[in-house]
């Protein structure tokens, strides 16, 4: 089932171009501050996901994976989080050089810093080892200096598929920023150097094919910016093996 939650850091997102037939996930968000509102609209997530099988979401921002862990645990079930970015989202308050709440929440998912969000989900903690980052190659320099210390596990697009534990579930999330801009442009921080969409196509297509995946989501491109057309095709065919 796919679904698509057209916000970012709580705030609408327009213009999304996602496969069809598709559900919005549209929570009536109040008024107030940016984290009030992305701990009520992941809340919501969290719901939908427990609520469907083998869940696909497009979603604004990477802090969707709080409400899609906390929805998978609600079914019972503990994922391996497949972490797939450009950025290692590994910043706390205490080591972020700009308080940018959208490079905190792998940190966020294995219990450091903010929790707000994934208090109001219900989200229990991610043991580190439970936790892979795809490409990460874009770090400040305290978060490098956390994760480091970590038992996160850091890999390129070309090893994960082997590097996955075969009996465990696998919950993927790609942040489309970790295709090289060249080929997949309009992302708010793009960072060069990355692998291309077709090393990503086919490492994501060898994860579908292990049969352990239980949900994907895709923090999307942002599609007021140029080359949004492109980027929405890309990600698209990324996401091919997933939209059901």
């Amino acid at each position: 089932m796919l679904f698509v939650s057209p916000f970012y850091m709580g705030h609408r997102l327009d213009g999304l171009e996602v496969p069809e037939p598709s559900t919005v996930i549209d929570p009536a968000l109040e008024p107030g501050a940016e984290m009030d509102r992305m701990a009520a609209l992941y809340a919501e997530l969290a719901s939908v996901v427990a609520g469907a099988h083998t869940p696909t979401v497009y979603a604004g921002d990477c802090c969707a994976i709080l409400g899609f862990v906390a929805g998978l645990q609600r079914k019972g079930i503990d994922p391996v989080l497949v972490f797939y970015d450009a950025h290692g989202d590994f910043n706390t308050w205490e080591t972020t050089p700009s308080n940018f709440i959208g490079g905190m929440p792998l940190a966020m998912a294995t219990g450091r810093g903010e929790q707000t969000i994934a208090e109001a989900c219900g989200m229990r903690t991610l043991p580190d080892t439970d936790a892979y980052l795809v490409d990460g190659r874009d770090l400040d320099p305290e978060e490098s200096e956390l994760l480091a210390d970590s038992g996160v596990r850091r890999l390129p697009v070309e090893s994960i598929v082997d590097e996955v534990p075969p009996d465990r579930p696998l919950y993927v999330h790609v942040d489309v920023d970790v295709v090289d801009p060249d080929e997949l442009p309009a992302v708010n921080y793009p960072a060069p150097g990355g692998p291309s969409a077709a090393a990503v196509g086919e490492s994501l297509s060898g994860l579908a094919a292990t049969g352990l995946v239980v949900g994907y989501s895709v923090s999307t491109w942002n599609p007021a910016l140029p080359g949004a057309a492109t980027a929405a095709a890309v990600t698209n065919r990324l996401s091919a093996p997933f939209v059901r």
